[in-house]
């Protein structure tokens, strides 16, 4: 005769095994990525700006203070960016 409690209590384990392992493992997964996600556009952003302005201070630099050179040189660059890109997205 089989002991019928162990039985129960490992039908219990498995259930409960398999709905954390079809609920809480995925859920878990996505809140990792989002929270990743965040924090590197916390720090990416800021460290763009910081780049664009360090650019932008370069070429008035190069330009030797006129800053319509370095407006059009960074006007220019973000052309050729958004250029690029848009020859890169899908239809």
């Amino acid at each position: 005769m089989s002991d019928w409690t162990a039985d129960a209590a490992d039908t219990i384990e498995r259930t409960v095994a398999l709905v954390r392992e079809r609920t809480v493992d995925p859920v878990r997964a996505i809140t990792k990525a989002v929270v990743y996600g965040l924090l590197a556009a916390v720090l990416v952003v800021p460290a763009l700006v910081f780049v664009t302005i360090a650019v932008f201070r370069l070429l008035v630099a190069a330009c030797q203070g006129e800053v319509w050179g370095a407006w059009a040189g960074m006007g220019g660059i973000f052309l050729a960016v958004g250029g690029f890109l848009w020859a890169k997205r899908e239809a």
